[in-house]
């Protein structure tokens, strides 16, 4: 696995009794058995109490709407979840507290029977990790004795929630800010905690953006890093004489600038003596100077400098060209500068000038195109907004409405029993949104001329598959007038098998996160723009088929109860 230094090299199961392929323990080490909720295994007691713990049962993961008001999302968690039940075991310490926390009615042969539980007897059946996924098509489906996988409802559904939540929220700043503009994931400060910066890293990562400050995602997932410097690092500089070691040695090794502090100072002589630029600014910050100094002596080849301490454009940007060019002259190329504070599309309109207009006075080539980032609690909404107003960025760091899903606190994945014993179940309620689907289905990706995704069908387990160029029909789950003729040019299934227990099938090999976020990256890109877009999207359609639409009806109308007018 991608990141990972020290792979779990045990066989995944009981004392390694029946084969499995090895698969490594849940990133986060709070991920047990016991990350669930204690109805879970109440429910887990009952069942065992009534005889009915074996009973094969089929569960359905899914969510009901789409996020920030959108007519898509990514699927993101699948990984996480799979190496929760290769590795689920309850060990002792967790059994001895189970005994102290259930009611003392509860028999020690449940805790016995809790001892010898894995997920050995259990299939998962999911779309790959990174698809674009729609409300009430499966995510996943669960297989096995129902206490078991009654057991996995709760961390399962944790795992999923936001890891799929804040892949969507990437994909969609990635969406409003193009495809050629460096995105980098700023948010590990106010994340709701460790696990929530980890988490929002890795699946921003997965969702389309470039890199993160995140040193630990960094190790953990081989996701690339970026950083430079803070207004602390700028405001700790009083003066240049606080610079002692004023040398640098040219790129090439051949020659060495014994005071590369007065060489960055009679450039800044230049920039002022110039016709073009000095009726920009007059004299700039001199302890800014030092710390952009400092900051190149100390990363000549990365020199990236935060420009709004004090004045950006009388200050900041002078300064930094002063460094750069300092910089130039021995070999080395500056990378940019980061913007924090402002009205970011005039600040980068004017710095892009004032770079420009340094390439054609000085005749140092590519100046003009130098890098610039943009940060300031950056959304959806500002980066629409710079893109309206015209703008000069070329990299946005983004943060807390990121990292928190700011625009919607969560996704609203739910677990639903739809058989046991091989017998279909609903759900009913009086809102139909919250009517679930019933019995072990299958789910398509019906794919039109354009090669566009058309539409989503559900089909029971046992119908026959749709066929590339047969006429179909496609049904609203509840709705009986909303119906199409669909005759697909491709047709996709999606559930795969990612964890076959014992039952001897084929398993989905688990994809490195790079390889994700490119399925992730193609997915978006084959979808088409209507759905995509921000303001009033179109609905894509999810349907099944005319005889799991008839069969819904028909367990509906049986299990709901009929009224009696007095």
């Amino acid at each position: 696995m991608e990141g990972e230094s020290e792979p779990n090299l045990l066989s995944n199961g009981p004392n390694g009794m029946w084969p499995a392929p090895v698969v490594p323990c849940p990133t986060n080490p709070m991920v047990t058995p016991l990350l669930t909720d204690l109805y879970q295994f109440t429910m887990s007691y009952a069942y065992w109490k009534a005889g009915k713990h074996q009973e094969r049962a089929v569960f359905d993961l899914y969510f009901r709407r789409n996020p920030f008001g959108g007519e898509y999302t990514v699927f993101a968690g699948l990984e996480e979840c799979i190496r929760f039940i290769a590795n689920f075991k309850i060990s002792e310490d967790e059994i001895s507290f189970l005994k102290e926390t259930l009611p003392a009615s509860c028999e020690d042969g449940f805790f016995e029977y809790l001892r010898g539980i894995d997920c050995s007897d259990v299939q998962v059946y999911a779309i790959s990790e990174g698809y674009v996924v729609f409300p009430k098509v499966p995510l996943l489906r669960v297989e096995g004795p129902v206490a078991v996988v009654q057991l996995l409802e709760t961390p399962f559904v944790n795992l999923v929630n936001y890891a799929s939540l804040v892949t969507t929220n990437a994909a969609r700043h990635r969406f409003v800010a193009g495809k050629s503009k460096l995105l980098l994931e700023f948010g590990l400060r106010r994340a709701q905690g460790p696990d929530g910066g980890i988490g929002a890293s890795r699946y921003c990562y997965m969702g389309g953006f470039d890199a993160t400050s995140n040193v630990a995602a960094g190790k953990l997932f081989g996701i690339p890093l970026r950083g430079t410097h803070s207004h602390a690092f700028v405001s700790s500089f009083m003066s240049p004489d606080e610079i002692v070691d004023k040398s640098l040695c040219s790129l090439d090794g051949s020659t060495t600038c014994e005071d590369f502090v007065a060489l960055a100072q009679s450039w800044l002589n230049k920039i002022q003596r110039s016709k073009s630029l000095s009726n920009v600014f007059g004299e700039t910050n001199q302890s800014e100077l030092a710390a952009f100094t400092s900051y190149a002596l100390a990363f000549p080849n990365n020199f990236l400098a935060l420009v709004d301490t004090y004045e950006v454009m009388r200050s900041g940007i002078p300064n930094f060209c002063a460094v750069a060019l300092a910089l130039h002259e021995l070999g080395y190329k500056a990378t940019g500068i980061r913007l924090d504070s402002g009205d970011l599309a005039y600040l980068s309109c004017e710095a892009r000038k004032f770079f420009c207009n340094v390439e054609k006075e000085f005749g140092v080539a590519g100046f003009g195109k130098m890098t610039i980032t943009a940060s300031n609690d950056l959304n959806e909404e500002t980066l629409d907004a710079l893109n309206k107003q015209g703008h000069e960025v070329d990299a946005f760091g983004i943060g807390t409405y990121l990292v928190t899903c700011y625009a919607q606190a969560a996704l609203g994945c739910v677990f639903k029993l739809v058989e046991i014993n091989n017998q279909p179940r609903i759900k009913l309620s009086e809102d139909v949104s919250k009517v679930s689907i019933p019995c072990k289905k299958r789910s398509y990706r019906l794919y039109g001329k354009e090669g566009y995704p058309l539409v989503d069908i559900m089909t029971g387990e046992n119908e026959p598959s749709p066929k590339v160029g047969e006429r179909l029909l496609c049904r609203h789950p509840f709705n009986e007038s909303k119906r199409a003729y669909v005759v697909p040019q491709q047709v996709e299934e999606l559930l795969k098998c990612y964890w076959p227990g014992n039952s001897g099938k084929q398993r989905e090999e688990l994809p490195s996160l790079k390889e994700i976020r490119n399925r992730c990256i193609r997915q978006l890109e084959q979808m088409r723009p209507d759905h995509m877009r921000k303001l009033n999207p179109t609905p894509y359609k999810v349907s099944v088929s005319g005889k799991l639409y008839e069969f819904i009806h028909f367990l509906w109308l049986n299990e709901a109860p009929v009224g009696e007018l007095q």
